[in-house]
């Protein structure tokens, strides 16, 4: 069915009136909203309603609108420039062991819970694994393990692998996304109850919030009103450092390319990703500036400007989403939301017994399952001056996808026979 809106001038024009009405509505001082807000975080909302425009009311469509590769092209790159600017390196280091240790934690979840969630809805539904082709199956899921650790072009590496047909890999990219934008809704939604869940946790949030106090002073001491040519030059800097980490990784990405037998021995083929480096070069020039003089520009805005960014990047990943698809696939999506159960489990227990902040489990969650595209847009529902840990956590995962994924596989290989 087409969209009734197809033109992306005006699809972008819908998604910023969203953006404008829940940021409205959220401020708003009137009771009713507060309340609705309380229990639907304005973060959540800006996600879950563009989905609603795509179904059921068809007014967009992921599909069809260029507007996701925009933001995560040119957007989502500024955004990292502009957040980093002004981040504490140093505090990011200071964060500790248990940022790694819920990281690769989560990688454990993902490795482990494709052959436990086959291993389950064999004895539970055995029709589905049966239907599917249990063969076939399992080697359809490897790449959604690829996607969950790593990322797009790990993904796509196990498709070759693998050798999985295009029908199936169709239906399991369908299982990846909506899997995906499931838990990363309800990690938006924990993000506006992080104090409760900590208080749960027992955890100890205090070198997050001296980062996120040191960078907040900071933005404080050095705000003021910009003029046109701060403004000017803002937009030059972040945007120069866009164009530099286009032009690098269209020369290292094609560069990789050739060195194809090599990286694919090694399981490396994450670097032939354009979209890899240019995350990594982008984070990497940001915080570089964070050592230079060029650090004050975020008294001209960067960091809001970074979370504009980053809110309409939430858009268009929450336009990309089709409730549709749930019902339409129940079968995988079974496997997929036991297999995302286990994922969340462990790190919800490894959490629990070394108290580490929820702001970890999400963070290295999501630096797996969602990559360099959501983990900013997570630990920024923590804080905008959080964003930088995301990303650098993404790039981790980009880089463990494909060994991940091979060890996942063969797990499910052996659970299915």
């Amino acid at each position: 069915m087409e969209p009734i809106f197809s033109n992306d001038a005006i699809v972008l024009g819908l998604l910023l009136a969203i953006l404008a009405f829940v940021f409205i509505t959220s401020a708003s001082p009137k009771p009713g909203w507060k309340k609705f807000y309380k229990y639907f975080p304005a973060l959540l909302a800006c996600y879950f309603l563009p989905a609603l425009l795509n179904w059921p009311l068809g007014l967009i469509s992921g599909e069809s609108s260029n507007l996701y590769f925009v933001t995560s092209r040119y957007l989502l790159p500024a955004s990292l420039v502009l957040l980093c600017l002004s981040i504490d390196f140093k505090g990011i280091l200071n964060l500790g062991s248990k940022a790694l240790i819920m990281f690769f934690t989560a990688t454990i979840g993902i490795v482990i819970g494709g052959p436990i969630a086959l291993i389950l809805i064999s004895y539970i539904a055995p029709d589905i694994v049966n239907g599917a082709g249990a063969d076939d199956l399992w080697r359809g899921l490897s790449t959604v393990a690829g996607s969950w650790i790593g990322g797009g072009a790990n993904q796509a590496a196990m498709k070759e692998i693998y050798e999985v047909s295009d029908d199936l890999f169709a239906s399991m990219i369908v299982v990846d996304v909506i899997c995906a934008n499931i838990w990363l809704a309800f990690l938006l939604y924990g993000a506006n109850n992080a104090k409760r869940v900590d208080k749960w946790l027992k955890a100890d949030t205090s070198a997050i919030s001296t980062l996120k106090d040191k960078v907040e002073n900071y933005q404080k001491s050095v705000a003021k009103i910009p003029n046109t040519t701060e403004l000017m030059t803002l937009l030059a800097v972040v945007f120069g450092a866009v164009a530099v980490s286009h032009a690098l990784a269209d020369i290292i990405a094609p560069f990789m390319v050739t060195k194809s037998d090599w990286l694919d021995r090694y399981n490396l083929s994450s670097l032939k990703s354009g979209f890899f480096w240019l995350v990594v070069i982008s984070t990497t020039i940001g915080l570089a500036i964070s050592f230079t003089k060029l650090k004050k520009m975020e008294g001209f805005g960067a960091s809001r400007l970074g979370t504009v960014f980053i809110y309409v990047l939430v858009a268009t990943i929450g336009m990309q989403m089709n409730i549709k698809d749930v019902a339409e696939n129940l079968g995988l999506f079974a496997i997929g939301i036991t297999w995302m159960l286990v994922h969340v489990g462990l790190l919800l227990l490894v959490a629990k017994l070394i108290k580490a902040p929820f702001f970890f489990v999400a963070v290295g969650s999501q630096a797996n399952v969602g990559g360099a595209a959501s983990a900013p847009v997570v630990a920024a529902a923590f804080s905008p001056a959080l964003a930088p840990v995301g990303a650098l956590m993404a790039v981790l995962g980009y880089a463990l996808g494909t060994y991940g994924a091979i060890v996942c596989a063969q797990l499910m290989m052996m659970a299915s026979t």
